[in-house]
């Protein structure tokens, strides 16, 4: 009796081509699902960042009786005298240490602080410059994992400030005034005492570039101040204590840098004006940023023609808008449509309007 053999039919190049179809199909509706899984994963954890930076800035008021400054500041009598904005210039101002060096205690980083500690203590007494040795450390709390250009580091293109800069994502709110002591220009938020900067405690006047004139100009931290949770007399729930900030897309950009105690680097200053209006909008000519790098195409435009660092608006990569951390420990996720008016007065601690819904 005869056997008959089995013979094993393969694809055709057809079935092969459907099958590959399908396949590629199903990779593309799962591709974005992935990816809005991973991104809602590092929204997460760019959210838990600026909460142990908000407690930190607490426990920090809790011993001090009140919140760090965004950046200590003194001109010491052996450099030329400063002007009214050298406050923006790195290469002059012998910036000292700013609110993420002296809340490194706070964050789990206390012999990171330890190491240059009495160069921290002892800035305001002489000027002393030997805690940047620290700022070339990465602090992995300090960045947002979203973040696509913070692994190179800032470098001055000019070769005055010396040593790489690790870079950082978030920054002290120092409210809608400009971060210069100009007050003639009716927008300032600083003012020049001799050698040393101090908030300023005037009122913006501006009326074109502010759409609610007069009001305040600061925020919760700006250079030496000491401001206590009292003086937030707008109500700490409805004021902003850190903002997103995204780093310079190259290395000479000084924008999200963590330990540079600068607008723009780790601090944000000029919410609400008319060329800062809102979250993630940076188009040329908005950001007033020394030496920053011109690139309104990856949404990081810039004044080239500013000498000093001035504003910056709040950006981030989370789709649709920014993580702010509040001044009562919250954390919200404000939508790049908030009202111009509302985020210029949610970025002041004592503008008199205290009840806006953000």
């Amino acid at each position: 009796m005869a056997t008959q053999k089995r013979i094993s039919k393969a694809f055709t190049l057809i079935e092969l081509l459907v099958v590959i179809a399908i396949i590629a199909i199903l990779i593309g509706l799962l591709l974005p699902a992935v990816q809005k899984v991973r991104e809602a994963g590092k929204r997460m954890e760019c959210s838990n960042n600026i909460k142990q930076m908000v407690t930190a800035l607490h426990n920090y008021h809790d011993i001090f009786t009140c919140f760090p400054p965004a950046v200590k500041m003194i001109i010491p009598n052996s450099l030329p005298a400063p002007n009214i904005s050298d406050s923006g210039d790195y290469q002059k101002n012998n910036f000292g240490p700013n609110w993420l060096v002296l809340i490194l205690p706070f964050i789990e980083q206390e012999n990171l602080y330890k190491s240059v500690q009495s160069s921290i203590e002892n800035y305001y007494l002489n000027g002393n410059t030997a805690w940047r040795t620290i700022a070339s450390q990465e602090i992995k709390a300090y960045k947002c994992p979203s973040e696509s250009f913070g692994s190179t580091p800032f470098k001055d293109k000019d070769g005055i400030l010396p040593g790489n800069w690790a870079r950082g994502n978030y920054g002290a709110n120092a409210g809608p005034g400009m971060f210069h002591a100009r007050f003639l220009l009716g927008n300032n938020s600083l003012q020049l005492m001799g050698r040393v900067f101090t908030e300023s405690p005037g009122l913006i006047t501006q009326v074109n570039d502010y759409l609610q004139v007069p009001s305040s100009p600061r925020g919760v931290m700006s250079i030496n101040s000491n401001t206590s949770i009292n003086r937030i007399t707008d109500g700490t729930s409805n004021t902003v204590l850190i903002d997103e900030l995204r780093t310079g897309t190259i290395g000479t950009d000084l924008r999200g840098t963590w330990a540079l105690g600068q607008v723009g680097a780790s601090i944000l200053a000029g919410a609400g004006r008319g060329d800062s209006p809102g979250p993630n909008i940076s188009t040329s000519i908005m950001d007033d940023i020394m030496n920053g790098n011109d690139d309104p195409a990856k949404g990081m435009g810039c004044d080239t023609r500013i000498r000093y660092s001035h504003q910056v608006t709040t950006k981030s990569y989370h789709t649709g808008g920014v993580i702010l951390g509040i001044a009562d420990g919250s954390i919200r996720f404000v939508q790049n449509q908030i009202e111009r008016k509302v985020y210029q007065l949610i970025h002041s601690r004592d503008d008199g309007f205290p009840n806006w819904d953000f």
